[in-house]
Order: structure tokens, then C-alpha cells, then sequence
């Protein structure tokens, strides 16, 4: 079997590549450039020409073909002009799991097929098993096959019609890497199961320390090269000045919103009672609205981390779900200007009326360059805490900011996903209208898996968290599990 592995110059790609040599596979590797504007990094230099020079030396060491394939003309169309585009409406998209579904297992995938491969390899840190539809040989269910052992026990769709017989379709699995701190299973998440069946990902069983032992043992070139930050195939950039290359700066106001707007505001108090209606018979804790996060790998304990009644969940009617589904509104804090005489000579000035739940607390230059949970950049003084963003107006041009992770701003239980934007890894298992799951859903990388409940409607997917999850944005992915770490499907938030 002819394989081509997608290789970048990393320690991942390059062991991949080495593995699958080892295993007895026709490799051969190709380096794809996806972008050319090195103004928009930080480093302004063309890291991608060093990465291409790694990877060659690479595939000169293992002793494999080396091609070179320039995809930026479809990674800027379907890629960075979809991350300019959600931008500009107010959201935070993932380019990497576009990048996935869009360049590496769609444009990358032809043109390595056009060269005669099978199937193309990553360095991801993920597992991928092949599910025989048939009952195995001890008739106990459907027979798992490891990806190293491809097509074994398994009728091969082509020579199946070749030999004028009835195809056996088998259903692939991608799994979460058994690396804890390095699991890239989030980036997949678009992927579709014609796109797996052409995929191997040989690391996705080792940590990475392991990567690295592999790499140094077989004296491989990029054995300790770091590993790349940012955006795939850009680099680490600065956000606002990237996006500046398309969104033009607009100054607008940032309000700071203080606690009294939600015990006043009708949404968020509707959204406290329907969650009290949830909770378990005999509760005496807080409700909880606050997220407990401090950052990726920390967060206070609570004392019940499933705090609701199932039942009372999944008898939600359509109404609640939305209801608490919906992002609180902050357009009506508004204010007024007054005037008054100031020093010996009564000069005539004007200032803001005081308003009770918020405050102008300084300006910015465009509301698409932030998003909600973000803390840097804002320039704004005077306060015991931290300052984040709550939530973004791109059309008043108005960025929302409160004080502290405990701000009930930055916290949600639920989200809701369009019908029309879900999607379903493994089709065989999708929710039915009117089903409810248990599952462990993620919305960003590294973000610890959260026990939730789904409940499938006709507008779509709810996730009801068992605990209020910080940071929820409109254009992220929402991605949910099994809990053997099998990834199921994902949607826009």
C-alpha cells in the first residue's frame, strides 16, 4: 500500500513517516506551503521555507520521495477568508479544524492520489479504529480493527465489486491520543467518514516524550525541533494586526458591566429559575451560573459536578432550552451625557450620567478583534482583578467587559447548535428529534472533557453542562464524546 505522509518538518510528521517505513508501507513524503505573507507573523521571517528544508533532510534520511506542493490559493479561500468572514460577524472560528477538513484530507488528499497514494499520514496525536459492520468470528459484535492492521478481516470495497461481490462498508472511528496534554482528536472534528478511510494517524498510540526517544534514536533532523505555535500554516501572529489586513479599525466604546445588570435584567433571572427547576430534589448548594475555571488545567472544586435531575432535563420543553440557551443581550445600557460648572469660574462642561450598571471604561479599535473570554489587549487600568471580554456588538462597535473569572458574564450552562451546522463523525449514531445522550463535550483544544446531557430538537442540538462552562462564543465548535474516547460529531456553536 502506497502512503503519503503529510510531512512539515515537525518530530510528529517525521516519526509518522519513520513508523510507517518500519511497518513495511511504500511512503513517501510531501511538504504543502499554505502561506506566503510572512508580515503578518511575529517573527516576520518565511518559517515555512526552514520547515520545508527540515522535512526534505528528513525524507532524505529515511530515504523516501520528497515532493513539494504549494496549496495556499485554496487554504486563503477556504480557509482565511472564512476566518476574516466569522471575524467580521462577531465570531471566533477555529481555523484549524478547517484547515483539516478543507486543505489536509480534501486538497492535500487529491493531489497525493493524483501521485498514486492509498492513503495519506499525519503527525496527529489521535487513534483511528475501523469498525467491521459484520458480527466478528466470536459473535459477540462488530470486529475492531486497529489501523495498522488496514482492510485485515475486512472485505476492501474495490476488490469486493472487482470480484463481483457485495461490499462490506466498514465504519471508522477516531479516537482521543492516549498523550493526555498533546490529544489533537478537537482538530478532526469536521472530518467525514470517506475522509477517514483515507486517513492514518501512526503516532496517535505514543506519548509524546516517546515521539521524541523515537526521533533522537534514529538520528532524525527535526528530533528537537519545537513544536509550532498558532495558526495553522500562518504562525503565531498577532490577532488584530492579521485581521487588519482585511477588517478596518473602527474605534468604539468598551463597557464595563457591573453585577447589578443581572439582578435586574429579565433574560438572565428568567434563565436562575429554570435553573433551579433542574436541580435535585433536597439541593442546598448555590445555583449554579458561575463557572468554576481558572484556566485549562485548573478550577475550584464543587461539591455535586451533576447538580440536576435527569429527569427534569430531558422533560425540558423547547422554550426553557432556549431560553437558556440564549446569550444575555447587554445593547440596553445605555448613557446619557449631562453638563455642570466645574472650577472658580463655573466653566460649563459635560460628562457621563452615572448609570448603575455600567460604565465607559476606555475605547478600542474594532469589535471584531476581540472575543468573548479574551483578557489581553484591553488596556484598561484601576481594577483588583483581571479584565475580560463578556460579549462583542460588532454592529453598535461595542466590546462588553466585566471584572474577575467569577463574572457571571463569562458563564453559561447551555448552548445551542443549528440543525443545518451538526455534524456527525460517525452517522450511524446520530440523535434522533427528541433523543437525549449523555456525552463529554469540549469547546476549544485543551480544554478538559465536561460531562453534559444533549437533547436533539428541531432547531437543532442543546448542551446542557452539569456545570456552567466559561467563555462560550458564537463560531467555536462544540465537539462531544464517548466515554471510551471515541469522538462522535461536532457543530457550530
Amino acid at each position: 500500500m502506497k502512503i503519503c505522509v503529510g510531512l512539515s518538518g515537525g518530530v510528529d510528521s517525521s516519526v509518522a513517516a519513520l513508523l510507517l517505513k518500519q511497518q513495511g508501507y511504500d511512503v513517501f513524503a510531501m511538504f504543502m506551503q499554505n502561506w506566503h505573507d510572512a508580515d503578518a507573523t511575529l517573527h516576520g521571517d518565511c518559517e515555512w521555507e526552514e520547515d520545508k528544508f527540515v522535512a526534505e533532510m528528513v525524507a532524505r534520511k529515511l530515504e523516501i520521495p520528497f515532493y513539494f506542493i504549494d496549496l495556499s490559493k485554496q487554504y486563503r479561500q477556504r480557509v482565511v477568508d472564512y476566518m476574516f468572514d466569522e471575524y467580521a460577524r462577531g465570531r471566533t472560528p477555529n481555523p484549524d479544524v478547517l484547515c483539516n477538513r478543507e486543505i489536509k484530507f480534501d486538497a492535500f488528499l487529491a493531489a497525493a492520489k493524483r501521485m498514486g497514494a492509498d492513503m495519506v499520514a499525519t503527525g496527529h496525536y489521535c487513534r483511528k479504529e475501523i469498525l467491521c459492520p459484520n458480527p466478528s468470528a466470536s459473535g459477540k459484535g462488530p470486529a475492531r480493527v486497529p489501523q495498522g492492521e488496514l482492510w485485515s478481516g475486512i472485505a476492501r470495497p474495490d476488490k469486493a465489486h472487482a470480484a463481483g461481490k457485495e461490499a462490506t462498508v466498514p465504519i471508522y472511528r477516531i479516537l482521543e491520543g492516549v498523550d493526555p496534554g498533546k490529544d489533537q482528536s478537537y482538530f478532526l472534528c469536521q472530518l467525514t467518514q470517506e475522509q477517514l478511510a483515507q486517513a492514518m494517524f501512526p503516532i496517535g498510540g505514543l506519548l509524546k516524550s516517546e515521539v521524541r526517544r523515537i526521533a533522537k534514536e534514529a538520528d532524525l533532523p527535526s528530533a528537537d525541533k519545537k513544536d509550532s505555535q498558532g495558526i495553522c500554516f500562518v504562525g503565531k501572529v498577532d490577532l488584530p494586526t492579521f485581521l487588519k489586513q482585511k477588517l478596518q479599525s473602527r474605534e468604539g466604546e468598551v463597557i464595563e458591566v457591573f453585577d447589578t445588570f443581572y439582578k435586574d435584567n429579565s433574560l438572565y433571572q428568567r434563565q436562575v429559575e429554570i435553573v433551579k427547576s433542574l436541580l435535585k430534589d433536597g439541593w442546598k448548594g448555590e445555583v449554579p451560573m458561575i463557572s468554576h475555571y481558572i484556566s485549562e488545567d485548573k478550577c475550584t472544586p464543587v461539591d455535586d459536578a451533576h447538580p440536576f435531575e435527569e429527569a427534569k432535563v430531558v422533560a425540558m420543553s423547547d422554550e426553557s432550552l432556549a431560553t437558556l440557551a440564549s446569550p444575555i443581550d447587554y445593547s440596553g445600557i445605555q448613557f446619557e451625557t449631562e453638563t455642570y460648572r466645574s472650577g472658580h469660574k463655573h466653566v460649563r462642561k459635560t460628562r457621563w450620567k452615572p448609570n448603575p450598571y455600567g460604565v465607559i471604561a476606555g475605547k478600542h479599535e474594532g469589535a471584531q478583534f476581540y472575543t468573548i473570554g479574551q483578557r489581553k489587549g484591553l488596556n484598561i487600568g484601576g481594577h483588583k482583578d483581571s479584565i475580560f471580554v463578556i460579549a462583542t456588538d460588532t454592529e453598535a462597535n461595542r466590546i462588553y467587559v466585566g471584572e474577575g473569572h467569577t463574572h457571571r458574564g463569562l458563564s453559561r450552562l447551555c448552548l445551542h447548535i443549528n440543525a443545518d451546522e451538526l455534524h456527525w463523525i460517525r452517522p450511524d449514531l446520530e440523535m434522533a428529534v427528541g433523543e437525549n445522550r449523555r456525552y463529554r463535550v469540549r469547546i476549544r483544544y485543551r480544554q478538559p472533557l465536561q460531562d453534559a446531557t444533549l437533547l436533539r430538537r428541531e432547531d437543532g442540538l442543546y448542551i446542557l453542562f452539569d456545570q456552567p462552562q466559561r467563555g462560550i462564543s458564537p463560531g467555536q465548535f462544540a465537539v462531544w464524546y464517548a466515554p471510551d474516547g471515541e469522538m462522535i460529531g461536532s457543530g457550530v456553536i
